[in-house]
């Protein structure tokens, strides 16, 4: 795969615009050089503890030989089947890296027990459990580990030799005690910007891919990006993002471009921009996209290649991006803090997502699940009093300003209910506005930022279920159904919150495989497929 980037129309002009500025003001260098002052006083804390990112080199030469002596123990030992619990940039690096690198890795960045169980039930004698956390009290992770602790003990086999810790130092997973190993990451270095660090090579390389390779990747063009040079291309992706009226930023890749991708990309982008009612919001997408048909004047397409075409027409706006893998993940980082740097944004700080977080901790302690406004067969409505779930889903849409987005938020099973992914291009479709379509949690982690910190142009289609069958979480009051309830409940209430005040419709599904089919139905999509 070829290095490259080309910008045209609105892209191009907004490279031109800014790029004297960046350079003059030494911007690549002084990130390099991990400057704190670079983003404000007011970022300033933050950015002095943010900044190890831009090196993750000196750690990678102690950390990957343990890495891979321990894999090798690992296969010895006939364990090969590796799962990893984490969320936001610990869980979806490690799942770009080793879909890059053809290698298997289970990620379970879910509380949905349907998915959580199927995890949990399959093939727990070839098994072994990544925890990943940088706080090391992650919610989600935390109840993962105690239920795949507990399933390994009722299979009669030893926590102690299937459990391996990723976390930082002094957090409360720092304890070798009843674990295979721990591996401490940067405590310099926050979880979106994390993928060249422990939290994305400890499970990339445990289930086989070749980190050194990824490692020498970034190298490559990890001097280019400190440079204050013309042809750093940190600095005009960054200003391309940056583009004045474009924050609808829509990804869409060809069959040789970096495989899932555009989803690190978007927790990274959308968590460290959208903020201060303003921001850029990745919209993940696919080659034909409705978006990007004819683009409105707020997208901003991207298209990722796998080798840069031969010409790219100059009055169409696009950006046009090329990168080994390692390469772009480090050039997506410098571009991010880039791009905050011209946004007057901290880049490292995530102020909104703590409410979610507190929301969902209270509706733990106090389950209210309140009386549906309106109940369609399968399906309960929160949120619309209309007369029928066509006429709900109407409703929501026209509440859509000409500069909006629909967000949809389903809590649910991301491959056991994949056919729901359909809904983002039909609604898109139907809207002419940009969609995006987040997996919850994982999404509260990532675009959840953006949703409540970002501009007040969104509305939200919350799917939920009931789940039929539970997994219990040894040492909590609770169990998986009720902690993802909690979590689409509290994040619901603060985005209709007096604060937020967003529109937000919610169709929980009595019957997970009814409601679902009810649902497309009610789109046009009875077999989930447009």
């Amino acid at each position: 795969m070829e290095l490259g980037l080309v910008t045209s129309g609105a892209a191009l002009a907004s490279v031109e615009k800014y790029l004297p500025r960046l350079l003059e003001d030494k911007v690549g260098s002084r990130i390099a050089a991990q400057d704190p002052t670079l983003w404000g006083p007011e970022a300033e804390s933050e950015a002095a503890i943010r900044l190890g990112w831009t090196n993750p080199f000196d750690t990678a030469e102690e950390l990957v030989p343990a890495i891979l002596n321990l894999r090798d123990e690992l296969v010895a030992e006939g364990l090969t089947r590796i799962v990893l619990c984490g969320m936001g940039g610990s869980s979806l690096a490690p799942e770009v890296i080793t879909a890059n690198d053809g290698v298997d890795l289970v990620v379970c960045d879910t509380t949905d027990p349907q998915m959580v169980s199927a995890i949990l039930n399959e093939d727990l004698q070839h098994t072994v459990v990544v925890i990943a956390s940088k706080s090391g009290s992650t919610v989600e992770t935390d109840s993962q580990r105690r239920a795949f602790t507990a399933a390994f003990q009722a299979a009669d086999i030893d926590p102690a030799t299937r459990l391996v810790l990723v976390t930082d130092p002094g957090s409360p997973m720092d304890d070798p005690s009843g674990v295979r190993a721990v591996f401490t990451a940067d405590p310099n270095v926050g979880g979106r910007y994390s993928a060249l660090t422990a939290f994305g090579l400890v499970p990339s390389g445990l289930a086989g891919a070749d980190i050194d390779a990824l490692l020498e990747e970034a190298g490559l063009v990890s001097d280019l990006l400190a440079e204050d040079d013309e042809d750093n291309l940190a600095l005009h992706l960054g200003a391309a993002l940056a583009t004045t009226g474009r924050d609808k930023l829509v990804f869409a890749s060809d069959a040789q471009a970096l495989a899932g991708f555009g989803d690190w990309a978007e927790q990274l982008i959308a968590e460290s921009t959208g903020k201060l009612g303003k921001g850029i919001l990745p919209v993940v997408a696919h080659l034909n996209a409705p978006e990007l048909r004819d683009p409105a004047g707020d997208v901003m397409p991207l298209y990722l290649y796998g080798q840069l075409p031969d010409e790219v027409a100059e009055d169409t706006t696009a950006i046009h991006f090329s990168a080994p893998l390692g390469a772009a993940f480090l050039i997506f980082e410098y571009a991010t803090a880039v791009a905050g740097y011209l946004l007057q944004l901290n880049p490292f700080d995530q102020p909104d997502v703590e409410a979610a977080k507190a929301a969902a901790r209270t509706l733990l302690d106090a389950p209210s699940a309140g009386e549906p406004d309106a109940v369609f067969g399968a399906i309960e409505v929160y949120g619309s009093t209309a007369d029928s779930l066509a006429d709900a889903l109407e409703q929501l849409t026209a509440q859509l300003p000409e500069n909006g987005y629909l967000a949809i938020q389903a809590y649910l099973d991301r491959h056991g209910d994949a056919k729901l992914q359909s809904l983002r291009d039909v609604l898109a479709e139907r809207t002419g506005r940009p969609v995006t379509f987040g997996w919850g949690p994982r999404f509260l982690h990532s675009t959840g930022q953006y949703h409540k910190g970002g501009p007040r142009t969104g509305v939200y289609l919350q799917l939920t279920t009931q789940s039929q069958r539970d997994v219990q979480i040894p040492g909590r009051s609770f169990g998986f159904a009720g902690l993802i309830a909690a979590q689409a409940s509290g994040d619901a209430n603060v985005l209709c919150d007096e604060e937020h005040a967003r529109p937000v419709l919610r169709l929980h599904f009595t019957d997970r495989a009814a409601g679902t089919a009810q649902l497309l139905a009610a789109l046009g999509l009875e077999d989930g497929a447009q």
